[in-house]
């Protein structure tokens, strides 16, 4: 039985690096390959499809050069504004977010008719890539651990630039809307290399949450929180 545990074991570790290998291999031909697709994408094309019996669909891939730099800044100063110094994961920030998190969960606790508590996240831009490229949107231990070690091989096989080129042009801007000059294209009828300070301020607000702020882009929460955005756009530092 022993000896079985232990093959059992090996097997599963050598699985285990095929695993890894195989994703770092992927992520190393991204310095030269525009992925075509991330997991979160084929999840939402399946869904269109299984719900709307079609998918609507729009993205166009351009080059880093290609898209503004008031996007760029806007969308770091508003997801991610150590992206620049940091080697992919933000702890401080994980530690807070957890901190909330056991905060709300405390207080949804002590409510008469208990809620779910709502998540917060303290994922940097490279975590965000990580996951929409290869993984789900669950929440479990193994999932997150997976994302930890996908972040650091982005990190470590891609520069700054590649990273934030490839999640501009993959990043959800709406439903069945996909990335900078799409989400350009489709609220502001201009290309992504000419957005201006306050267009990209306003589509850096929705990227948490694209489906909702789709149907109203010009509400009072988005102009407020896009003039909060445009003004830490100075201070962002540019890979």
């Amino acid at each position: 039985m022993k000896k079985h545990a232990l093959r059992a074991l090996a097997l599963l570790a050598l699985c285990l690096l095929a695993l890894q290998l195989g994703f770092a291999l992927r992520i190393a031909t991204m310095n030269f390959i525009d992925p075509q697709s991330t997991s979160f994408q084929r999840s939402e094309a399946w869904r269109l499809l299984n719900e709307k019996r079609r998918i609507e669909w729009s993205q166009q891939w351009v080059a880093y050069a290609q898209i503004s730099p008031y996007l760029k800044r806007a969308v770091i100063a508003s997801e991610d504004a150590g992206f620049a110094e940091h080697s992919g994961v933000e702890w401080d920030a994980i530690e807070q977010a957890w901190e909330k998190n056991q905060r709300a969960e405390a207080s949804a606790a002590k409510r008469a008719r208990p809620a779910p508590a709502k998540v917060v996240g303290g994922s940097t831009i490279t975590q965000q890539l990580a996951k929409n490229l290869f993984l789900s949107g669950e929440r479990t231990v193994l999932r997150k651990g997976q994302e930890f070690v996908i972040t650091l091989m982005l990190e470590v096989l891609l520069s700054k630039q590649r990273i934030l080129e490839i999640y501009l042009n993959n990043v959800e801007w709406g439903e069945g809307l996909f990335g900078a000059q799409a989400a350009a294209r489709h609220y502001f009828h201009k290309d992504a290399a000419r957005l201006g300070p306050e267009e990209a301020a306003r589509l850096a607000v929705m990227l948490p949450a694209p489906k909702r702020f789709e149907k109203r882009p010009g509400s009072a929460y988005v102009t407020a929180r896009a003039a909060t955005i445009m003004a830490r756009m100075g201070a962002v530092e540019l890979p």
